[in-house]
């Protein structure tokens, strides 16, 4: 598909005009060459879309987020006191654009909800802590009945919260949520899902979210997942875990998940396909530590990000660099072209795009290699945008936060308008909004009559490219039974291979009739056929599944034997030890999909298939395949034989090291003492292995390196001396005197001045000394603590943005303050540290005003994960930085850049602080035409 250089011109409507501002500012989308694009509706018929569907009528439902985040959005922006909307727009006269919108409802429990899902006459909103269904019995477009159909997501008012549900192939919900928890969740059968992570971010709703936590299956999921659970509301099962914040998962009529997943702004966002069970890879399993804190000596940043050296990790996908994904679908019809047929779409709000994938079958997974920049504001993409002027650059404020295909087939895309992304807070304070309509030039879109009150209309409806539709006709047809196979039979024979699909679902469904009709597509010529057919065994039919498996196995595409290696683990392993012998035997020994799939698929059983498979070899005759396979599993049965690996100078270092490696993922103690008698020797291995035993002491072997003592131990030393001082400076009794002889001894050193901190985070400070702070506090070195010291003690007076705005910088200037200022927390090029967020591609989230915000009021959008804590320890040290683990090890990154690992006994208490890190202009001796030069360099090409 090229994209076409002539810009798709947004023509406003009159009747919808919402001042000069809409007018003069709508983004100019660039579309591919045979598509046009035209606005289709905007503010003030609806504010701040953050989610959409359609319902039979082809009307778009949405839901606002006005009140989003509104305790960062407090001077002036609109709020609705009596809650945010559920709002339908409608196009009554065909002309290709709303003309009429009406609320649905408004509610108190609706703050910025981010899902909607319209099935008949329900309305299902995602709203953490809740997924709320409303239901509109008598039509007249307000709702009857409100029922909480689940709660107890974490992310109240938070974009790490509860997103869009959907209702799948299967029949089933599928609900995507970040990572904002705790996430307690009970369904209507008495389960509950327990998930948490070290993810807390300061908001006024949210409690502690503490990693480690066993659900009532027994098994500990982290960080965000996806739930899949019955229209009834029982039987929830987490189908995938450990995400950092997906937004939206979007499930194909193959049964496929597709998501995309953001990054720690650190240039690693990501598209990829989801297998059934698989672990994401954000946090360390149990969420008690982040990436940074795992990172391993030479990994680079996306490596480390999404842990794709461990095992038991998904493949990443698609890392495509910054950005802010949002919302997901795949286009399975033909009608805006064949050539956009099984199109995966994937948008981006800071990157002011919508990337397309075809994706194929590769091995036992997906490739996404043939990313396309399918429609953007920004010629094409802003990663090559170079910036001009100073004035705001309104093309970047095309925000796209979902994108759906409507009854007629012409894709809508939902515009949260606004300078930056919504992570954080909203700088336009009007709450513009916009809704983009795609649709192939010279084609007439006719608005289909659906009819869901008999079954041919069913049938037809389930050809439909809206996916709630063809949801609705499915439950329609699934409760009539076997009466409605012959007509359902007409799809099996359709050239479109989605709308097979979807008829294999149905016939699976259906009993033994139905069966006789879809077990001859597992020998179809396509695999995803294939794929899906199994699938719709294993949820209708799953004794069927286990009498074909081992027929498959032999003959299957690997895409088939991965899948049956994901379902068969709910089978009772002794009737399906077999099978998984041939599929290990299957495995190619290179392919990512597939090893990830055995090991989701068996490690719980890791030492019993050891044993089995692999127990009686010589282990330094293991294949490639068999020796990828036992690091994958990692059982506690291998440690002797891969301990004969390690030693062994017969195998090369590559393979030693991944017997190291291996070894490293196994809590035991025969594990330890492996790593124990390597460090005695010289060369990488063992310098490698003295890493993983300094890193081990603090988390899955901390219980057996007690004795152990690290080669250089970074244990902050603190002054026990200062004690008595704090004591008498929050003593009531004590007099002025004394109180103020010990706020000078605090003062005097760096240790004192960050107790005092503490203090008055804590609230302990005493009012009748704010005015006695001694001027030695000037001082301070560290422009970060001296920034937290200002925030709680000081008077210094902001920077005005709109002085920086109006002045002209010099790029070559701005290189160079950068160089002095910004590269002791950033990274600029191949220069700086990781403390905050890459400088090198900012101009990809940012326009220029927006930068100049961030640097003036650091405070008004800290970054998820770059929010500042104090960390005392119970030898009086304190320290001021980022928590990156919080379990049986607390590591915190300081404001300097030197990581601490202390064990979670010698820390008496922390404190998270709503201020950035980064200090503000004037304490780094900032001018306003200093900063006017820092931008100009930040907003120009690759730095």
């Amino acid at each position: 598909m090229k994209t076409s250089r002539i810009l798709a011109f947004s023509i406003l409507l009159a009747t919808l005009s919402c001042g000069e501002k809409s007018g003069n500012d709508a983004p100019l989308l660039f579309v591919p060459d045979d598509l046009e694009v035209s606005l289709w509706a905007s503010s003030p018929i609806f504010y701040n879309p953050t989610n959409m569907d359609v319902d039979a009528k082809g009307r778009v439902w949405l839901t606002e987020a006005v009140n989003y985040r509104d305790f960062r959005n407090a001077d002036g922006h609109l709020v609705r006191e009596a809650g945010d909307r559920i709002m339908i727009l409608e196009d009554r006269d065909r002309d290709g654009k709303a003309d009429t919108s009406q609320v649905f409802v408004q509610d108190e429990d609706l703050r910025s909800p981010l899902g909607i899902a319209v099935i008949g006459n329900q309305v299902v909103v995602s709203c953490s802590p809740n997924v709320i269904i409303y239901t509109d019995t008598d039509g007249d477009d307000l709702p009857d009945k409100k029922e909480v159909f689940l709660t107890g997501f974490g992310g109240r008012d938070h974009d790490h919260g509860l997103h869009a549900g959907q209702l799948g192939p299967d029949g089933k919900w599928y609900f995507i949520t970040g990572n904002a928890g705790p996430h307690q969740v009970r369904d209507k059968g008495g389960w509950t899902l327990r998930s948490g992570s070290v993810y807390n971010e300061y908001t006024p709703y949210s409690k502690e979210n503490l990693p480690s936590q066993v659900s009532d299956d027994g098994q500990v999921y982290t960080g965000g997942l996806i739930v899949r659970v019955n229209p009834d509301g029982s039987g929830m099962e987490v189908m995938a875990h450990n995400f950092r914040n997906a937004y939206e998962v979007f499930v194909d009529s193959f049964g496929n998940m597709w998501q995309s997943d953001n990054d720690d702004q650190t240039a690693s966002c990501r598209t990829t396909w989801l297998m059934e069970g698989s672990n994401a890879g954000f946090f360390s399993e149990e969420g008690d530590r982040t990436w940074q804190a795992d990172r391993r000596p030479g990994q680079t940043i996306a490596e480390a990000h999404w842990h794709q050296d461990d095992p038991g990790v998904l493949p990443v996908g698609d890392i495509y660099g910054a950005g802010s994904p949002t919302g997901m679908l795949r286009i399975e019809g033909d009608e805006l072209g064949e050539a956009y047929r099984g199109l995966l779409l994937s948008a981006d709000a800071g990157r002011n795009i919508i990337f397309g994938y075809h994706p194929r079958p590769k091995g036992a997974g997906y490739s996404l290699a043939d990313r396309q920049n399918f429609i953007a504001s920004v010629d094409v993409d802003n990663e090559g945008y170079i910036w001009h002027q100073v004035e705001a650059d309104t093309s970047k404020w095309f925000r796209p936060s979902d994108v759906t295909l409507g009854t007629d087939g012409s894709l809508f895309v939902a515009d949260w308008y606004d300078p930056i992304v919504g992570g954080h807070q909203m700088r336009d304070k009007e709450g513009q909004g916009k809704i983009y309509r795609i649709t192939k030039k010279g084609k007439d879109y006719t608005q289909p009559a659906i009819d869901f009150a008999t079954v041919s209309g069913q049938v037809e409806a389930l050809r439909n490219p809206a996916v709630h539709i063809r949801a609705r006709a499915a439950q329609l047809l699934q409760a009539q039974g076997s009466p409605v196979i012959p007509e359902l039979e007409s799809l099996l024979d359709d050239n479109n291979p989605f709308y097979r699909a979807r008829a294999i679902w149905l016939l699976a469904g259906m009993a033994e009739p139905g069966l006789e009709k879809v077990l001859p597509l597992l020998q179809d010529d396509d695999p995803e056929l294939v794929l899906t057919t199994i699938r719709a065994l294993a949820a209708f039919a799953p004794e069927s599944l286990l009498q074909e498996a081992e027929a498959l196995i032999g003959q299957a595409a690997p895409l088939v034997n991965r899948e049956l290696a994901i379902l068969l683990r709910k089978t009772d392993f002794e009737e399906t030890a077999h099978l998984y012998t041939a599929l290990i035997e299957a495995y190619d020994g290179t392919d990512p999909w597939y090893r990830n799939a055995l090991g989701i698929a068996l490690r719980e059983r890791a030492n019993e298939v050891f044993q089995s498979q692999w127990g009686k070899l010589d282990p330094l005759d293991w294949s490639p395949g068999q020796a990828s396979l036992i690091w994958e599993l990692h059982p506690e049965a291998a440690i002797p034989a891969l301990k004969v690996r390690l030693e062994s100078e017969a195998l090369n270092e590559e393979k030693r090291r991944q017997a190291l490696e291996t070894l490293a993922f196994i809590p035991h103690q025969e594990a330890v003492e492996a790593f124990l008698g390597l460090t005695e020797g010289k060369g990488i291995l063992a310098e490698q292995a003295s890493w993983w035993l300094q890193f081990r002491k603090y988390n899955d072997w901390q219980a057996f390196l007690t004795d152990w003592e690290p080669p250089v131990d970074n244990m902050p030393v603190g002054q026990p001396e200062l004690r008595a001082a704090l004591e008498m400076l929050s003593d009531s009794l004590a007099n002025a005197d004394q109180q103020q002889e010990a706020l000078s001894r605090l003062s005097e050193s760096s240790e004192g001045r960050l107790q005092l901190a503490l203090l008055a985070v804590k609230g302990n400070f005493p009012d009748s000394l704010q005015r006695q702070l001694p001027e030695e506090w000037d001082m301070e070195g560290r422009p970060a603590v001296k920034r937290l010291l200002e925030h709680f003690f000081g008077t210094s007076q902001d920077f005005l943005e709109g002085e920086v705005n109006e002045l002209k910088g010099d790029a070559a200037k701005g290189k160079v303050l950068a160089t002095q200022n910004c590269l002791t927390c950033h990274r600029i090029g191949d220069s700086g540290n990781e403390i905050g967020p890459n400088l090198s591609g900012i101009r990809q989230k940012m326009d220029a005003p927006t930068l100049v915000n961030a640097i003036v009021q650091p405070d008004a959008a800290i970054g998820f994960g770059s929010e500042a804590w104090l960390v005392r320890l119970k030898n009086e040290a304190v320290l001021y930085g980022l928590l990156q683990s919080n379990g049986p090890v607390v590591t915190v990154l300081s404001s300097q850049g030197q990581r601490y690992v202390i064990p979670a006994s010698e820390v008496a208490e922390k404190r998270q602080i709503p201020i950035s890190l980064m200090p503000k202009p004037e304490e780094m001796g900032l001018t306003a035409q200093d900063i006017a030069h820092i931008r100009t360099y930040l907003m120009q090409g690759d730095l």
